[in-house]
């Protein structure tokens, strides 16, 4: 335990040490939106494209691991309908847009302290099967969660309509295209290539520090203060009953040892950030999405720990 405790302890130092930053004004938004920036677009699609190139899948049960975590994923974007769907009644009360946001709370993990976890628990190899994870789950996760959007709250004025509107921005994603980018380079048995592995290992050394820190900086401690049994339900459906699904199927699936903890572990996410912006964008109850990202993350502090000791 103290070994787990140790390998995540880290990691929300990290995302603590972000929101001192922002909530004491030592770095404020000139700041946090470049870095936000830089770290989505160049940082960290430089660690999947380093890690997926070099990955030994030899031997690995990739299937079904991309068959566990894409079954889950659907499995828990069903159920997480459903539970939004009923949730205009007692105790919730939810519009459509707070119906949105207890969603995309459920369905949507945060990928940056996945990898950063991931290499704290499990080391070279744990980064690599997370990697394959997310090449699968989060293209899956933002079109689920588009399509979640607009089921419930309808098209927003002015927005693109129809598939292009929500494929093109899966499409152009950098995480989706730098994940492909890494498997081509793998599969082709190129790797990575001189002057150019080397510098991409070099920038995404840097991503997991300043996407945590961003993480932190992105949490809004006063919606804490608003939240309710909405909030509580949709930590209960990411925390808790999203790696009980993902358990399952994978242990179904014949997926045994690391691969399995790490399965278990990506499936105990918090929520990402990126659910609030896409909130934003689409109408969606930001403040209750703020809520639920700030809380799911304090929370994960403690439950990433219990998963990792219940699957070590």
């Amino acid at each position: 335990m103290s070994t787990i405790a140790g390998a995540l302890a880290p990691i929300f130092m990290l995302i603590m040490l972000g929101w001192g930053f922002r909530a004491r004004g030592f770095l404020n938004d000139a700041f946090w939106v470049p870095a936000e920036r830089l770290t989505y677009y160049v940082l960290f699609p430089a660690l999947l494209i380093t890690n997926l190139a070099e990955a030994k899948l030899d031997g690995l049960p990739v299937a079904a691991i991309l068959g566990a975590q894409g079954s889950a994923t659907l499995l828990l974007a069903a159920l997480s309908a459903l539970i939004a769907t009923h949730a205009h009644r007692r105790p919730f009360r939810l519009d459509g847009a707070g119906a949105s946001s207890l969603f995309q709370g459920i369905v949507r993990p945060n990928t940056y302290v996945g990898f950063a976890a991931a290499a704290g628990l499990f080391g070279a190899e744990g980064v690599t099967l997370t990697a394959l994870c997310v090449a699968l789950v989060v293209p899956l996760v933002n079109l689920l969660s588009v399509i979640g959007l607009i089921h419930f709250i309808g098209p927003k004025q002015g927005a693109r309509r129809g598939w292009r509107g929500m494929v093109m921005p899966i499409v152009t994603n950098p995480i989706i295209i730098s994940c492909m980018i890494g498997i081509a380079l793998n599969g082709s048995g190129v790797g990575l290539p001189p002057i150019i592995g080397p510098f991409c290992k070099i920038l995404g050394q840097g991503s997991l520090a300043l996407g945590l820190l961003a993480v932190g900086a992105g949490l809004e401690v006063r919606a804490i203060r608003e939240t309710g049994p909405t909030v509580t339900l949709a930590i209960l459906g990411r925390l808790v009953l999203s790696p009980l699904v993902v358990a399952g199927l994978a242990w179904m699936l014949g997926v045994r040892g690391l691969p399995f903890a790490v399965c278990v572990v990506y499936g105990g996410l918090p929520v990402a950030p990126n659910a609030y912006v896409l909130a934003r964008q689409l109408g969606g109850d930001a403040r209750l999405m703020a809520g639920i990202i700030t809380l799911s993350t304090v929370a994960a502090a403690f439950s990433l720990a219990i998963l990792a000791v219940l699957v070590s």
